[in-house]
């Protein structure tokens, strides 16, 4: 299936023009509706200029995401320099931590797909059911070994001419290993998906990006950042209708409980039945602000506390009493089972936040609330809004005087400065803002919705 014709709208071509990633299904004519879901379309402006090559999605609000602005196509030497782009900006980070989100989606040229380091595991993923085809090719690049994306480090970038090419077809993964079940444990190797002249085992010592001029140097490098990759596991989309469909073992046995260290403290992966690839890489941040926390003697609510990183970043600090609440017993378990080093220190409380902590009595030196996405709907915002200032009026009244409440949002629709005002009111005159902390360094920010996660530290009066 070659890229179909489509001509866009005048707005829909200035979206592009401004370099934002996505077209809404309110800016397509009726003719989109010919197209299947995961088209590649060759869009054209209404001269038929070719302005770029997208991704057709047959449902939701984003209806077409972005692959390549200007005339030439995405062909799969442009999608293996965007890979080796993303995984060039991981540099630094490779020499912190063997958790790392190597690919960021849309803010790493390679839309709708995530990929997940956890030690000697890769966890890709989309999130898109029309990005299902590019999430495979990306698998089986990096289940490939690191020889081909050391040439493809050499080859020109997002912003960089190429040659025009011909339309081109999403690569065909028709001879992919069976489905395995959703547990890992029982499934037998599967044997790497080879291609003729790259290595699979490549040497994984560090080599400084400055000196890395040679092949062997450059996949020395890429090697460092991907690690060996002994397993790797594709998550397709979830489907809008019909039974899920379960993730595929590429390469490997993978584990289901992965290992991972962050500046030398090592935190367990639930990748048999966690949320999302297996937890959550974008919290490093927070984990690292908690861990350096003078905590001795102290008490922590951790409310959302899904499998306990931030509990065990607590008792690190020294946290003498931790107290972690989630709705969901599975993820406490695996907290109390992996995330522990001190059971005389941690409570553990299944119960749903939005209706315990309202009614909760307790006093705190730290209460991290940190709820999952609310919402992807613009119209839903300030229903989000009015459950956030309940959320941060009931943790301020448990923080003890010179206390923090440590104040998170992953609502893409909620704008940083509306959370940061939501959350001042809700905690009163008592609390001033301390700090906010960064965006991680894997989690690029490239356009608007991409800036999802805010994190700030709140110090009571």
């Amino acid at each position: 299936m070659k890229a179909r014709r489509y001509q866009l709208r005048k707005d829909a071509v200035a979206i592009i023009q401004r370099g934002h990633p996505w077209i809404f299904r309110e800016q397509l004519s009726s003719a989109a509706g010919v197209f299947a879901d995961g088209a590649w379309l060759r869009l054209v402006d209404g001269a038929n200029q070719v302005i770029g090559h997208g991704i057709y999605e047959a449902e939701g609000a984003i209806a077409i995401r972005m692959l390549r602005t200007g005339a030439d196509a995405p062909d799969a030497a442009f999608i293996r320099s965007q890979l080796a782009a993303a995984l060039r900006r991981r540099t630094a980070l490779a020499a912190r931590t063997d958790g790392i989100r190597l690919v960021h989606g849309e803010s790493d040229g390679i839309p709708a797909v995530v990929v997940d380091r956890f030690g000697d595991t890769l966890v890709v993923a989309s999130y898109s059911a029309g990005a299902d085809a590019l999430a495979r090719y990306v698998a089986c690049v990096l289940a490939s070994g690191s020889a081909a994306l050391a040439r493809a480090d050499t080859e020109p970038t997002a912003g960089a001419p190429r040659p025009p090419t011909p339309p081109t077809s999403p690569p065909s993964f028709a001879n992919l290993p069976p489905t395995p079940p959703p547990s890992f444990s029982n499934v037998g190797p599967t044997s790497p998906l080879s291609v003729p002249g790259l290595q699979t085992d490549a040497p994984t010592a560090p080599v400084d990006p400055a000196h890395a001029t040679t092949p062997v140097d450059r996949a020395a490098r890429i090697a460092a950042i991907v690690g060996p990759a002994r397993h790797v596991v594709l998550r397709p989309a979830r489907r809008r209708r019909g039974p899920p469909v379960a993730p595929r073992v590429l390469r490997g046995t993978p584990p289901d409980i992965a290992t991972i260290t962050e500046d030398g403290m090592p935190f367990a992966i639930d990748l048999a039945g966690g949320q999302k690839t297996g937890t959550y890489l974008d919290l490093r941040g927070l984990r690292t602000a908690v861990a350096a926390l003078p905590l001795a003697g102290k008490s922590v609510l951790n409310t959302f506390a899904y499998t306990g990183t931030l509990g065990r970043a607590a008792e690190a600090a020294g946290a003498s009493a931790i107290v972690q609440v989630d709705q969901s017993e599975r993820a406490l378990a695996f907290a109390a089972a992996h995330h522990v080093t001190d059971p005389a220190r941690h409570t553990f409380i299944t119960a749903d936040v939005f209706e315990w902590l309202p009614n909760h009595d307790g006093a705190y030196d730290v209460v991290i609330v940190d709820p999952p996405s609310m919402t992807s709907r613009k119209a839903q915002v300030p229903g989000v809004l009015a459950a956030y200032r309940k959320l941060y009026r009931s943790a301020a009244r448990l923080v003890k005087p010179g206390g923090l409440v440590v104040a998170a949002c992953c609502t893409s629709r909620v704008e940083r400065e509306v959370f940061h005002k939501t959350v001042r009111a809700a905690l009163g005159e008592r609390f001033t803002r301390e700090r906010e902390l960064p965006t991680e360094a894997d989690h690029p920010v490239s356009f608007p919705q991409a800036d999802y996660l805010k994190i700030s530290l709140w110090r009571a009066q």
